[in-house]
């Protein structure tokens, strides 16, 4: 059965997502770019942007099942990009090129309508104004049976959350202390929603810990 799930979502140890301050030029927020040592290096991020080499092994591995199963995809409007407020045109088009990783639909959601966007390598952004229920609906039904995965920010995983619409989520906790940022847990709590630690395994670079329903 098709589920709806987290994958590859970096964390601080301090439990923050997303640093301070996010602009231009800081995507991931001040001391964001931190938390993803752990999949910089690997054969698969280096094989999505276009390189050779990068190593195998678990933190490789999860890199891979962060990205493998998906039929579809949903973004908060900040992890979209910078932008805020009403589209002011249509120049804006993600952070990643004319070919995002996504290679699916994906559905980000917006105050403000927008019309889709499609890019190479078959990613096709649909902006979605009726809220959490209403674009996960969409993105269940573009799957065609294959998992959804909630991308992020931090914001948009805790409104799934608190509406208990998430199987499954693996964070990798980096070795990294931000202080300051988007708090993931804060306010929530995972074993009344019935949430279990069914996987961890543990490298130089990250601690994966897979949590299930």
């Amino acid at each position: 059965m098709a589920k709806v799930r987290v994958a590859g979502f970096s964390l601080s140890l301090d439990g923050f997502g997303a640093g301070p301050d996010q602009s231009l030029e800081n995507p991931l927020g001040k001391g964001g770019e931190e938390l993803h040592r752990w999949m910089f290096g690997t054969r698969m991020f280096n094989a999505m942007i276009g390189k050779n080499g990068g190593s195998d092994g678990i933190d490789d591995a999860y890199a891979h099942r962060s990205m493998d199963g998906f039929g579809a995809f949903i973004l908060g409007r900040n992890m979209f990009g910078p932008v805020r407020g009403p589209w002011q045109d249509e120049s804006w088009k993600g952070w990643w090129g004319d070919n995002p990783p996504y290679h699916a639909p994906t559905f980000v959601l917006t105050h403000h309508p927008r019309d889709p966007i499609q890019m190479d390598g078959g990613t096709t952004f649909i902006f979605v104004t009726e809220g959490i229920e209403a674009a996960l609906d969409q993105a269940t039904r573009a799957a065609g049976g294959r998992d959804v995965k909630i991308a992020g920010g931090v914001d948009t995983v805790r409104q799934y959350l608190r509406a208990g619409l998430i199987d499954e989520m693996h964070f990798a906790l980096s070795p990294v202390a931000l202080g300051q940022g988007e708090a993931m847990f804060a306010g929530i709590d995972l074993p009344a929603q019935g949430f279990r630690v069914a996987e961890y395994q543990a490298t130089e670079h990250a601690a994966h810990v897979l949590l299930r329903r």
